[in-house]
């Protein structure tokens, strides 16, 4: 039984969800050849304050970016 985690930034619609939980339902009854009931999904939404890259927040970067643009 295929489970698939998918952890990306808060803020996606239920609509994406349900889109994206077919497109990987599907590839994996194709190319796996397994049955759509054993393919489990998790979404985990993060919170940008919760994530860093490269030595930083990604919410901090927002903010940064934020920033500059009234100082340009």
């Amino acid at each position: 039984m295929p489970f698939i985690t998918v952890e990306w930034l808060a803020g996606r619609s239920e609509v994406q969800k349900r889109r994206i939980a077919e497109v990987l339902t599907q590839a994996f009854v194709d190319i796996a050849q397994v049955s759509r009931d054993q393919v489990w999904i998790v979404f985990r939404d993060v919170a940008k304050s919760d994530w860093a890259m490269a030595g930083q927040l990604l919410g901090q970067k927002t903010r940064d970016r934020r920033e500059e643009k009234k100082t340009a």
